[in-house]
């Protein structure tokens, strides 16, 4: 087992933009694919957008604890990807100054209004611990 500071792994995420968003629900596990909008300069937060009325922000709001996942691209010489499990607490963010400073163009995609799209919210995703594999390596981050 090896021992990475958060700067580290931060460094060997570097690039990755999805993440599978898991939280709780009624009947158990719930999980989606997440954009973090390019912001990948990981730091133990996360940031994504997504409208109030989505199952995931009620979920988010009734039980804070969270999980996501990580997987990076297959490395050169065969090694296997980088996979990284976070542990962490939600919180939705309304703020529209909040939402302006992690608001990138691409995300018009879905949001055609922009920061003014009626419901929109920011999932905040603090990290309280990561673990990582990266091929024969793993290891555990407290934040």
């Amino acid at each position: 087992m090896t021992t990475l500071t958060l700067p580290e792994l931060a460094k060997k995420m570097a690039g990755i933009d999805f993440a599978m968003l898991q939280t709780h629900a009624a009947g158990g596990i719930d999980g989606r694919p997440m954009s973090n909008n390019g912001d990948v300069d990981y730091d133990g937060d996360s940031w994504f957008f997504a409208l109030q009325s989505t199952d995931m922000v009620r979920q988010i709001e009734a039980d804070p604890n969270v999980a996501l996942g990580f997987t990076g691209s297959k490395s050169l010489l065969g090694k296997p990807p980088l996979f990284v499990h976070v542990k962490g607490r939600g919180a939705i963010i309304r703020e529209r100054g909040v939402l302006a400073q992690h608001w990138v163009k691409d995300l018009e995609r879905w949001f055609e209004q922009g920061v003014d799209t009626p419901g929109l919210v920011l999932i905040h995703v603090r990290a309280d611990r990561l673990h990582y594999w990266d091929g024969e390596d793993e290891g555990e981050i407290v934040v």
